[in-house]
């Protein structure tokens, strides 16, 4: 059973679409007990760093027990970024700091916001992204990420400069990329995740 976090800031349809196609049994909830109980955490994620940060706040304590407790966690667009440290979208406001980095605007000389099919390059092994490499994945973001630790880089995909598109570590996955839109690679991708032990 996965369970997608209602926070009020995802594409509940879309991501929940994703693990149907793939047969697997989903619930989405903003019950927080229900969550802290969950073996496996989905945060979908679209709209700005900040308020998306503030509908988190009820349930910053059952995420970050989660993730401590090395259960699978898996952070798509906006719900990778807001695991970083903080964003320049919305100076002063903490993320939830469970990636150490930054949030960063796409450079100038970009077309903003990136809006289509990247091929994502992976870098390092994460379990998330087995069997893939130089499949194309949909991605739709103005800002991107910049982690202190290089290492926790999974993928990343050429947009004039390389963007982090995955980040990786123990058992907390993201991607910049939408797996759900992204056709038969995507559905791989939420496949590998459910097929993570526990």
């Amino acid at each position: 059973m996965i369970t997608i976090i209602d926070y009020k800031s995802g594409n509940l349809k879309s991501i929940s679409n994703g693990f149907k196609k793939i047969g697997c049994e989903y619930q989405i909830t903003d019950d927080e007990e229900i969550i802290a109980s969950s073996d496996y955490l989905v945060l979908p994620g679209v709209g700005a760093f900040g308020s998306a940060m503030d509908n988190l706040k009820p349930f910053e304590e059952v995420i970050n027990e989660h993730v401590n407790d090395d259960k699978p966690f898996l952070g798509i667009c906006l719900g990778q970024q807001v695991l970083m440290s903080e964003s320049e979208e919305s100076p002063g406001v903490k993320g939830l700091d469970l990636f150490k980095g930054n949030v960063e605007r796409l450079p100038e000389g970009v077309k903003i916001p990136h809006m289509g099919w990247n091929k994502l390059n992976v870098l390092n092994d994460s379990p998330i992204l087995e069997g893939i490499d130089g499949e194309y994945f949909y991605f739709v973001h103005s800002y991107h990420v910049v982690p202190v630790d290089d290492s926790i880089v999974a993928g990343v995909c050429d947009y004039g400069v390389d963007i982090v598109a995955s980040l990786s570590q123990n058992n907390l996955f993201s991607t910049q990329f939408h797996p759900e839109k992204s056709g038969v690679a995507g559905l791989k991708i939420l496949k590998n995740f459910t097929n993570l032990e526990i």
